[in-house]
């Protein structure tokens, strides 16, 4: 188990005093194929019943964008897999993951999938959602990852993510003005600038008690030992 005492600000310690379980949050893009898979696993962990586990974590998510550059229309995706590993290796890379998502039960369609996106909106509609509670952020994360990976939808795009939030049971209201106006904008990039300066480089990255540090996507056996660990250090109630 990585260990690490990274800073936060006040913003930060308000989320990991939440009472509604142990505290976990969640750097992480909603286009990277590892999160998706790092998340099924820790889910995997949380659905095994094993002594000393927390009954019940208080998970938020953060931003960190892999391709902050991106034109906001996104790009042709074959396109720019081409250009960051080449045709073949990016082949490659597309069945090895398809592989590796069956094994937690992600079904990746990457032949559906033709637009790499720009995904500061959807990081934006994931803040406003915090906003309602983490139950709230939760659903829309889960509901972008199986847009994207499972059902090759274009999450760059308004209208799509205003159907994503509508489905994940958002108000459209809130979800309309998240997606238009600057406070969501400036949230995500001093959020995105928090990770940055605690230095987080890659995702997924896992901050559990805003004390310990766990980054990439773990196997369930990993969890199994750490999280008792970390619940019996936070006081958290356990199975």
């Amino acid at each position: 188990m990585a260990r690490s005492t990274p800073k936060t600000n006040k913003k930060s310690a308000a989320v990991a005093t939440s009472k509604a379980g142990l505290p976990v949050t969640i750097y992480s893009d909603v286009i990277c194929p590892w999160c998706y898979v790092g998340k099924r696993r820790f889910e995997t962990a949380l659905a095994t019943p094993s002594p000393g586990m927390p009954e019940h974590l208080a998970i938020s998510w953060r931003p960190f964008e892999l391709n902050p550059d991106m034109p906001d229309c996104g790009m042709e995706r074959t396109l720019y897999r081409a250009r960051k590993f080449g045709p073949e290796k990016s082949r490659a890379l597309d069945l090895q993951m398809a592989e590796t998502g069956r094994e937690v039960g992600i079904d990746f369609a990457f032949d559906k999938m033709t637009r790499t996106p720009n995904t500061r909106l959807a990081h934006r509609l994931i803040w406003q959602a915090g906003q309602d509670g983490l139950d709230a952020q939760n659903a829309i994360v889960n509901r972008l990852f199986k847009a994207y990976f499972e059902e090759g939808t274009d999450i760059g795009r308004q209208d799509v993510l205003e159907s994503l939030a509508k489905e994940a049971a958002l108000d459209l209201k809130r979800t309309r003005t998240a997606l238009a106006d600057e406070a969501s904008l400036e949230a995500v990039l001093n959020l995105e600038d928090e990770g940055i300066q605690m230095g987080i480089r890659g995702v997924p990255f896992f901050l559990l008690i805003n004390k310990y540090a766990i980054s990439g996507a773990q196997p369930p056996e990993l969890w199994l030992d750490a999280l008792p660990k970390i619940a019996a250090e936070a006081g958290a109630k356990t199975a």
